[in-house]
């Protein structure tokens, strides 16, 4: 066969042409669904039955997709050369390798006999699943049915004893890839959850350890193959990853409404996958540590709830549960004692309370709501035990609400999981802080609630309120507790939003925030209920700096609330206030500068601060006694922090009136993080005491409060504090501005400067 393009250095053809050629010279047809993969590896046998001549102690296997007949559009071949030791194998490999390389298909190949397979794949697992899925494709039938035959049977026989390192390598994968369930862009073959998940589970049915691809995993394993052939030809390529940029046209190939439906779905069948496959590794776990019994004793039974009993590692439903009407909190309370004790429930009793479990009335009985606080306040134990539920349509039952919240995206990248998730992780990280509130069954249900809203029209944290009012009026919360509830939903941000955007030391401040919470006990909800919030969100969402000014806030309004008294404004660092001009003191995070009573002294030094690489968090500006303040806490921009000598240099240069530090910012383009909408300019009129507030939303960039202060003052504007809040890759910047309130002139003016600056 002639070759139509050069292959590259792997021996592979460029995937530029990879669809010219496969059609061409193989004749494999594209297309979405089994029919299709059925029709390509269809396609495929018949090449390459054309390349290997009848002879007899020779046979050509596929393994892989080829192997399965599930063959997508741009994937590799998979193939072994079997002989039984007749002379001129290499020439005949040869001349079967090379037609395939030279049609630009992907191939991995071996060439080796009976014996040789079966000792590679009993020191190597991966080999082993492979020969699981070997299938003839040409020649000695009686040479591959020995390997195919005999590899099983190996199989069958030492699995068990296999499975546990198997175990170990899936789950290192797991942790480099992540789980396909909640990311954005995730792999479909090698994330937790995906294809390759889908393989093991093929693997422990065909050892006989258990029922692993039952009906709703063959199903999720379809979608999860028409996602990748989708994939492909929208890509036009070989790719697994599910980038965003590829979402909406795949959706649009499957038929789907959008690329949130199409991640929906992704996410519901990793989440299928993955379950079904810790229940299959359990099964193993028990099957070897029945086997190392002797297989005679028979495990004991210990009850340990009612209605609930432990039967082997596992919890099961007491016969008489069984017998009787069923409870309707039945289905709570084994999901309470499977989160509190750590024991899976088995997938038997799973089934059973999915098809006999009676709904719960409206309002819920006593024991219902107790199992519900106590599921919901166990800790660690209650993720698995919720998701477990949830994979047989247990949760429904509880709050009909879930439908709708189940695996939707959070597109925020600083949200690690998907909405539900992140509602029950929120429930597990509050019950960290159950013994800090009056009221930790309140604490949890309100963390369990708290973003009920989101994928509504409007502001999740307002149209929230009815629904989860809606939701603890049906689990039988009296009336003010209802209340309460939807208060914590529809303040869960005010905290964060404030100490982050807000001078604290404004009394105008704290006593908005004061005057929404109510009362101490509501403060101490919120403030619980917001660490737990920003713990579930991710890593990006929480900081030293955010929790102390958190704090910070919380003690002032709680001195408000409990003696009706505002607190003084901190006084200025004396140090600043004394000695020579200029002064400047680096303290840990804080930045303190002193300089002769002029204007421009903030866009001096955040100008400097950026040339560090720091990031100002938030920014004071005073006068006093005729000199000018200013005070930042400040973070490293890159995670190193930078050398104090040479900072301490330039502030002092700078703030001297040394003009050529800031010179070398002004020449910098905006190197901005995010993208997206256009900057916008916000006005609050009486959110301060001697000032008006001016915030800015836009894309993140490094000098941008430098920027925006020098417009401000050119402007004529005297900035007195400033307060940035990072969100991803976008910030909400607040300048207080002093003064009374601009007329509508000025502000046109101001908000054109702070917009020219962005």
């Amino acid at each position: 066969m002639t070759s139509l393009i050069k292959k590259n250095a792997s021996g592979n053809a460029d995937d530029g042409n990879a669809n010219l050629l496969i059609n061409e010279v193989v004749g494999v047809p594209g297309g979405i669904g089994e029919a299709a993969r059925q029709a390509r590896a269809a396609a495929y046998d018949s090449f390459l039955r054309g390349l290997l001549p009848a002879r007899e102690g020779v046979a050509l296997l596929a393994v892989g997709g080829l192997g399965r007949r599930q063959c997508a559009p741009y994937g590799d071949l998979d193939l072994v050369l079997l002989h039984a030791g007749v002379p001129g194998t290499d020439e005949l490999a040869a001349s079967v390798w090379y037609p395939i390389w030279d049609a630009s298909l992907r191939l991995d190949h071996s060439v080796r006999t009976v014996a040789e397979a079966l000792s590679v794949a009993q020191d190597d697992v991966k080999v082993a699943l492979g020969l699981l899925d070997a299938r003839l494709v040409v020649g000695d039938q009686a040479l591959a049915d020995a390997l195919i035959r005999t590899a099983a049977d190996h199989w069958r026989r030492t699995a068990v004893r296999h499975l546990p390192g198997l175990r170990e390598v899936t789950e290192a994968r797991w942790q480099a890839h992540g789980e396909l369930a909640f990311l954005l862009e995730g792999d479909l073959k090698e994330a937790a959850g995906g294809l390759r998940d889908v393989g093991l589970l093929r693997a422990i049915s065909a050892a006989g350890v258990t029922d692993a691809l039952r009906p709703a995993v063959r199903a999720a394993h379809l979608r999860l193959l028409d996602t990748r052939d989708a994939l492909h030809q929208q890509v036009g390529r070989r790719v697994d990853r599910l980038v965003a940029q590829e979402r909406d046209g795949v959706a649009t190939l499957l038929d789907l409404e959008d690329g949130d439906a199409l991640l929906r779905r992704v996410a519901g069948d990793a989440r299928t996958v993955s379950h079904a496959l810790d229940d299959a590794f359990r099964a193993a776990d028990r099957l070897r540590s029945g086997r190392s019994r002797g297989g005679n004793d028979r495990p004991a039974r210990r009850p340990v709830a009612r209605d609930v009993v432990e039967h082997d590692g596992e919890l099961v439903l007491a016969r008489t549960a069984i017998g009787a009407r069923p409870d309707p909190s039945l289905s709570l309370r084994i999901a309470a004692a499977s989160a509190t004790t750590r024991l899976p429930i088995a997938r038997a009793t799973c089934e059973w309370l999915a098809a006999y479990c009676p709904p719960l009335p409206a309002p819920w009985p006593a024991e219902a709501r107790a199992a519900l606080t106590t599921l919901l306040g166990a800790g660690p134990g209650l993720i698995p035990a919720w998701e477990t539920c949830d994979r047989y349509g247990l949760v429904d039952g509880w709050l009909p609400e879930w439908t709708r919240l189940r695996s939707l995206p959070q597109h925020n990248p600083v949200h690690r999981f998907t909405l539900d998730r992140h509602l029950v992780q929120t429930a597990h990280e509050a019950s960290r802080h159950a013994r800090e509130v009056e009221r930790p069954d309140l604490l949890l249900l309100g963390a369990l609630l708290h973003d009920i809203g989101k994928g509504l029209p409007g502001d999740h944290s307002t149209v929230g309120v009815p629904v989860a009012q809606a939701a603890a009026t049906r689990i039988g919360l009296p009336a003010p507790e209802v209340e309460l509830i939807g208060k914590l939903v529809r303040l869960h941000l005010l905290l964060p939003d404030v100490a982050t955007r807000r001078d604290l030391a404004d009394p105008v401040t704290i006593a908005s925030v004061a005057e929404a919470v109510g009362d101490t006990g509501t403060l101490d909800l919120l403030h619980a209920l917001v660490r737990a919030d920003a713990a579930a969100t991710g890593p990006a969402a929480w900081s030293d700096w955010k929790g102390r000014l958190v704090a910070e806030l919380v003690s002032r309004v709680r001195t408000a609330l409990d003696t009706g008294v505002l607190p003084e404004p901190p006084a200025p660092d004396p140090a600043l206030l004394a000695g020579p001009l200029p002064v400047v003191h680096l303290t840990g995070d804080r930045v303190s500068v002193a300089a002769a009573d002029r204007r421009g002294l903030l866009a001096t030094v955040a100008g400097c601060l950026a040339l560090h690489r720091l990031e100002v968090i938030s920014a004071d500006a005073s006068a006093v006694d005729g000199r000018a303040l200013v005070e930042c806490r400040v973070q490293p921009r890159y995670g190193l922090p930078p050398d104090p000598v040479p900072l301490r240099a330039d502030l002092r240069r700078a703030v001297a009136g040394d003009v050529s530090v800031t010179q070398r910012l002004r020449g910098r383009a905006l190197a901005s993080r995010g993208g997206g909408a256009a900057p916008r300019v916000v006005w609050h009129r009486e959110a301060a005491t001697d000032a008006v507030l001016l915030e800015l939303r836009a894309a993140d960039a490094a000098g941008l409060l430098y920027r925006v202060a020098c417009a401000l003052d050119e402007a004529g504007a005297l900035v007195r504090a400033a307060r940035i809040s990072t969100l991803g890759a976008d910030v909400v910047d607040a300048f207080y501005l002093v003064g009374g309130w601009p007329d509508e002139a000025t502000r046109a003016r101001l908000e054109a400067a702070v917009l020219a600056a962005v």
